[in-house]
């Protein structure tokens, strides 16, 4: 058993007020952005590109985009949930140190991919599991990864030159931290509380507890 690994998954979370700011280590993210490209993709297609976004006024025109989204949200909520959702921070764009953005090429390998014949979005599956190895390779250096949700894509795509046909999936805040929380943001501030994994478990059939 690799304890390393499972510590490294246990201790990963998603971070927002941590970043310290401070300059990345050029060798550190090459190694993380290996990682990432390591992941397994449907029919080989590597279907991920990584934009990684230093540019202080991009950063701060997606900032100020991502908080008229957090207002959106907010305007939808009820009294009560809105009071819990003003004590979470959903962007740390500004704090860290570089944003790494992930984008899907669907045409990639196109157009026989082997095995997204029967199910379209294992190429969108495909390049979540590159964003799950890059969050977990930062975790191993020490590093914060916070995933910025709260954009259109749209306006992403715009703002970085990104080809029409490829997808931003995700606008990752990358860099060193103070610390990592010991309890996840959302669990902590009452958001949501973590379910238990035997609830998440069936057997054979769903409904029919293991």
């Amino acid at each position: 058993m690799d304890a390393d690994l499972y510590d490294v998954i246990h201790r990963r979370r998603d971070v927002r007020r941590e970043f310290t700011g401070a300059p990345v280590d050029a060798a550190a993210l090459e190694r993380v952005l290996g990682a990432a490209h390591a992941a397994p993709s449907v029919g080989m297609t590597q279907p991920w590109d990584f934009v990684l976004v230093r540019d202080t006024a991009l950063r701060t025109r997606f900032q100020a985009h991502v908080a008229a989204e957090r207002e959106t949200f907010d305007a939808e909520l009820d009294a009560e949930r809105a009071t819990v959702f003003s004590r979470i921070s959903v962007e740390g764009v500004l704090g860290a140190s570089l944003g790494v953005v992930v984008t899907y090429d669907p045409t990639r390998g196109a157009p026989a991919v082997l095995g997204r014949h029967a199910i379209a979005d294992t190429g969108l599956y495909s390049t979540c599991l590159a964003v799950q190895n890059l969050w977990l390779a930062a975790t191993a250096e020490g590093w914060g990864v916070g995933w910025v949700s709260f954009y259109r894509e749209p306006f992403l795509r715009e703002l970085l030159g990104i080809p029409e046909h490829v997808r931003p999936v995700a606008w990752l805040c990358v860099g060193p931290v103070t610390a990592l929380q010991e309890v996840p943001d959302l669990e902590r501030h009452g958001w949501r509380a973590r379910r238990p994994l035997a609830e998440s478990v069936h057997a054979d059939r769903w409904g029919v507890r293991a």
